[in-house]
């Protein structure tokens, strides 16, 4: 068994309105291979593409879920054209736009990305890092 390569067993996002999440969530994950991975019930839902690493949830002590301020979940593209349908998808999905895709040379030469905030307002990302890129080129 090959080790996984993910750094966090999972991230939960909490949400009021379920079904709105799981639109908005179905139709941009999918850009990036991403999928609905189970379903527990239906206050909990995992995506991932091969393990359950990001979750919707509402929360478990019934109170209103929100968002925290400086938090934003990055999800790993494997090409600029994903982040870009991400991008796409997120805002025909009711997303709003916090920064087109592109390069951010301040991140690093590899870097290429996006950010949305979701329809309940945690701020999303999807990134594509150019192994062909050198971070020694993109240095200061």
């Amino acid at each position: 068994m090959s080790k996984n390569p993910s750094i966090l067993s999972h991230v939960s996002l909490g949400t009021n309105d379920m079904i709105r999440a799981l639109a908005f969530y179905e139709e941009v994950l999918p850009a990036l291979g991403i999928r609905v991975i189970e379903r527990v019930d239906e206050n909990a839902v995992a995506f991932g593409r091969a393990y359950p690493e990001f979750w919707i949830v509402t929360p478990e002590n019934e109170i209103a879920a929100s968002v925290g301020n400086g938090t934003h979940i990055g999800f790993n593209a494997d090409s600029r054209a994903e982040v870009d349908a991400f991008h796409a998808r997120a805002l025909r999905a009711g997303g709003a736009d916090l920064g087109a895709p592109g390069p951010r040379p301040h991140y690093g030469k590899p870097y290429y990305g996006c950010f949305v905030r979701d329809p309940d307002g945690h701020k999303i990302e999807a990134t594509f890092w150019d192994e062909a890129e050198s971070y020694a080129a993109g240095a200061s």
